[in-house]
């Protein structure tokens, strides 16, 4: 593969024409220093339930595809057509309301995407019966099931869904034997439980007719689960009215970039807002969604590629780890390329930035298969929030979270040289199940939510260029010499300081004299780095030119930040990878820096001793 293009060489290419809204946002100053940022432009019309919706597009394209997954192992696509889809929908409402099922009494899914969850999901909210999804990782765990046991006290559900055979049974054990089980192959299970198929062999009826011509688009349809970073989980309340808005408000200004009426493929956990917007998405719009079974970590990927080479998209979303790998394998298969960038109009990155570095090499492959470079879009957004309600829909090289499309507000209160981040909109959650003293810590005396993060304009004096993300002030802390560091704002630096050497990091000083970094290391750049494709990654991480791009790029960013707050005084490579069954990664993908650093607390006291460890990088000094 030939050398990227620079960023000046691409600034002169021309993007894909896409189909986006012309910005018109404004921006109030209001007596007590606050700033409103919001558009213009109308807001969108939309039908606030989802399942409407979903019923209107399988009465009009009853043949159309609706989900394709692959058997696990691999395999050819096995299909689902929205008539099949919405008379199982109506099978599974049926059912559930015929066992006494309503608003008090929840459905679990311990499982991760599949159709019969989504048809199950569905169902449920045909039925009006909140669904609760839970990351399979939960059940995997092991020790006490401490965070599973939470959750099921916390939701109270009257069914759990699991997908999975005797690998479950310490899980299941550890939960109360009065919950029933739901599976769609209960032979395979320890413990007695309810078959998929004959839930879905119930005969509609009256009950459920019923519920879809009187859907209330403001009861409970979801309870979303929070990460947990620094607790255990809360559970946020969804409703069909937040999901409805939240779709229609990027839909309006991303529209036909974000082909949801079209081919989707999509890897996203539907545990998590960002994933689940994706599945109803393709409710709510017509689409068809592939389930990729892929998932951006070693080993784990090669399905996404294989699902890639098939499955031509114009919009295609993943997380900075994810984009890593997709572009190694993009340099080195031209077949590849052409398929991926056939039809591709939109690409979105979530979870942090997207380092320029990467961006840079993307588009020189776009630009040389296409002759165009790709819109790249993000935004902001939460678990309360629905996923994303600031999104980029405009042009852009500069990397930021966005504007508020039509029918979003964004409230901006000054925090020093930067601003705390509140929302408002019909996207917004009404609250925290069971746990009203959060739910009031949520929302100031105007309604806007307290999301915690922080963020800074481009340019306060045109605000159309969008805002930036500043930080989360969960990750700020204090070093021993009562400095603050801005945690989640310095990492995003240096992902994007140390890449392509590092696909995520960890960021360790709180208390001590001085910030350290234990790298996340990516196999694909050390070997760009090093120049050799046969060293194991141990050798890798200790090649003299990768420490000589670390020591550089380290001692580069220390003369441009000099302060305390963002000098970095040592750097060393993790050892071991970091796992989500370990509660480090999400399953999105993201860090959770604070478990990472409990349980990595030999690799941080290597950081800062003396002598020092080979394994260790000083800056300046090494």
């Amino acid at each position: 593969m030939s050398h990227p293009l620079s960023s000046e060489e691409l600034a002169r290419v021309p993007f894909r024409p896409v189909d986006l809204p012309r910005v018109n946002v404004t921006l109030d100053r209001r007596e007590d220093g606050s700033l409103l940022l919001y558009s213009r432009e109308p807001r969108p019309l939309y039908d606030p339930t989802v399942i409407r919706r979903f019923m209107a597009n399988a009465a009009a394209a009853p043949d159309r595809d609706f989900l394709a997954e692959r058997p696990p192992g691999g395999g050819d696509w096995q299909r689902i057509d929205f008539a099949t889809a919405a008379a199982r929908v109506r099978a599974i409402g049926e059912w559930l309301l015929s066992q006494g099922m309503g608003q008090d009494s929840p459905l679990m899914l311990l499982s991760g995407n599949s159709i019969h969850h989504a048809i199950l999901r569905l169902g449920a909210m045909a039925a009006g019966v909140p669904v609760c999804p839970v990351s399979i990782n939960y059940a995997y765990i092991g020790g006490d099931f401490a965070r599973l046991r939470h959750v099921v006290d916390l939701v109270r559900p009257a069914i759990l869904y699991v997908e999975g055979g005797d690998e479950l049974a310490p899980a299941l054990a550890a939960l109360p034997d009065s919950l029933q089980i739901l599976s769609p192959d209960p032979a395979r299970l320890p413990t007695e439980a309810i078959g998929l198929a004959e839930v879905v062999a119930t005969e509609p009826g009256t009950a459920i007719s019923h519920a879809l011509t009187h859907p209330d688009p403001d009861a409970h349809v979801a309870y979303m689960l929070t990460s947990g970073s620094t607790g255990r989980p809360k559970a946020v309340i969804h409703t069909q009215r937040m999901q409805a808005s939240n779709l229609h408000l990027a839909h309006n200004v991303l529209g036909r970039a974000l082909g949801w009426d079209e081919v989707m493929l999509d890897w996203l956990p539907w545990s998590h807002v960002a994933g689940t917007s994706n599945l109803l998405a393709a409710a709510v719009f017509g689409g068809t969604l592939h389930i990729d079974a892929g998932k951006p970590m070693p080993g784990l990927f090669d399905a996404t590629l294989q699902n890639l080479a098939e499955v031509p998209v114009s919009y295609f979303a993943n997380v900075p780890s994810g984009f890593a790998m997709l572009t190694d394998a993009l340099e080195s298969d031209p077949a590849l390329c052409e398929t991926f960038f056939s039809k591709l109009r939109l690409v979105l990155y979530g979870g942090a930035a997207l380092p320029q570095s990467l961006q840079d090499r993307l588009q020189t492959l776009a630009v040389r298969h296409t002759g165009h470079r790709i819109a790249f879009t993000t935004g902001y957004g939460s678990t309360e929030t629905c996923s994303g309600i600031l999104v980029i829909y405009y042009l852009t090289e500069k990397v930021g979270i966005g504007l508020p499309p039509p029918g979003a507000e964004v409230k901006l209160v000054p925090l020093g040289d930067r601003y705390e981040l509140r929302m408002r909109g019909d996207f917004l959650t009404p609250g925290y199940l069971h746990n009203a003293e959060k739910t009031a810590e949520m929302f100031d005396a105007e309604g806007f939510y307290r999301s915690g993060d922080t963020a800074r304009f481009h340019d306060e004096n045109d605000p159309a260029q969008g805002l930036t993300f500043a930080g989360r002030l969960a990750e700020e802390f204090k070093l021993g010499t009562g400095t603050w560091v801005s945690g989640g704002e310095l990492r995003g630096s240096l992902v994007e300081a140390l890449a392509p050497a590092v696909t995520d990091l960890i960021l360790c000083g709180e208390g001590r004299d001085a910030l350290a970094v234990l790298g996340v290391p990516s196999e694909p750049g050390l070997r760009r780095l090093s120049g050799d494709s046969d060293a194991d990654l141990e050798s890798l991480c200790q090649h003299p030119r990768v420490r000589e791009h670390i020591r550089d790029r380290l001692a580069a960013h220390n003369a441009a930040n000099p302060g305390q707050s963002a000098r970095i005084h040592s750097f060393a490579f993790l050892r071991e990878g970091l796992s989500a069954n370990r509660h480090e990664l999400s399953d999105k993908g993201s860090v959770n820096q604070a478990m990472a650093l409990a349980n990595h607390a030999a690799a941080v006291e290597a950081l800062y001793a003396s002598p020092v460890p080979a394994q260790v990088i000083r800056i300046d000094r090494d």
